[in-house]
């Protein structure tokens, strides 16, 4: 990797807390997971709407959204998977860079299934008041991430 961090929006995402990339993506871990895991998948151009992707972009990001998918659904033991794009602020968009949550899922981690959108939906209100682009992260312990993302990489090896 050629820099010391990714842009996620206006947010920096240290090399540490990346487990995958491709020449147009890359896979990082959350700070705010709704289950236990949930990594977001973003183009590394700053690309604000999913209509202002290229089609390069369009298809990398997706098969890269499949690949660790398939990877960390396998390797949780998750029997199902939540993929899901919030596209513009009334889609709930709170981070202004195209990205995809992958949430690998178990039987009762949710009591209603579709509870699971209010709960992203949730997290990234939560996330938009509270971080501060002047403080660091404090919700996730950078050393947890990066040893989550340490563990994720060698899926990919």
């Amino acid at each position: 990797m050629t820099t010391e961090y990714y842009t996620f929006g206006p947010y920096k995402i240290s090399q540490k807390e990346v487990f995958y990339t491709t020449d147009l993506s890359y896979a990082f871990v959350n700070l705010r997971p709704v289950v236990p895991v949930h990594v977001l998948i973003c183009p590394k151009r700053e690309v604000k709407r999913f209509f202002d992707l290229t089609a390069e972009e369009t298809s990398d990001l997706w098969l890269t959204a499949k690949r660790i998918g398939s990877q960390l659904e396998n390797y949780h033991k998750a029997s199902s998977l939540t993929l899901t794009i919030q596209d513009g602020p009334q889609a709930g968009q709170s981070v202004p860079h195209v990205h995809i949550h992958i949430l690998p899922r178990k039987s009762g981690d949710f009591e209603n299934n579709d509870e699971i959108y209010e709960a992203i939906n949730g997290k990234e209100k939560e996330l938009k008041r509270k971080l501060d682009l002047d403080k660091e992260r404090k919700d996730r312990d950078r050393e947890e991430m990066a040893e989550e993302a340490g563990e994720y990489r060698k899926l990919f090896l």
